[in-house]
């Protein structure tokens, strides 16, 4: 592999490092985890993927190693997959292509008079206008030594 196919592999950004696929499998494998699994699915998770992927991940990080490189992208993609189900799934909802016409209109009346008081809108406010607020100045800070 070139040095310029390293700069241009194009899920790429898809592998985690590899401390997070150890801590990953070591997570899984734990006794409280295991515990835990037990409790939620009646049964202990296959932890084995977290270990293949860990042990791909250091012959990718090490010798780039293509086919590693090719079947973390694959188990990553899964694992997004399986996670996104519900959301691609999801029939209830009407997807939008872009946002509605009156995205950015002010808050009604009764919100404003609601949120006038806030450190956000003090802060807003002085970003905006550039202007001090007295908020700060009340503000006590207290230590314990």
């Amino acid at each position: 592999m070139t040095e310029e196919d390293k700069e241009l592999l194009p899920d790429e950004w898809m592998i985690r490092k590899c401390d997070m696929y150890k801590e990953e499998y070591s997570d899984c494998t734990n006794i409280k985890s295991r515990f835990n699994q037990y409790f939620i699915f009646g049964e202990m998770l296959d932890c084995s993927q977290w270990k293949t992927d860990l042990q791909n991940c250091r012959k990718w990080e090490n010798e780039r190693n293509e086919t590693a490189y090719k079947e973390l992208v694959n188990s990553e993609s899964k694992r997004r997959l399986e996670r996104l189900k519900a959301h691609y799934g999801n029939d209830v909802w009407k997807k939008r292509d872009k946002p509605p016409n009156d995205w950015n209109k002010p808050l009604p009346e009764w919100m404003q008079k609601e949120q006038e008081n806030t450190y956000l809108n003090y802060k807003n406010n002085e970003t905006k206008g550039g202007t001090e607020n007295n908020m700060d100045a009340g503000i006590s800070f207290c230590s314990i030594s």
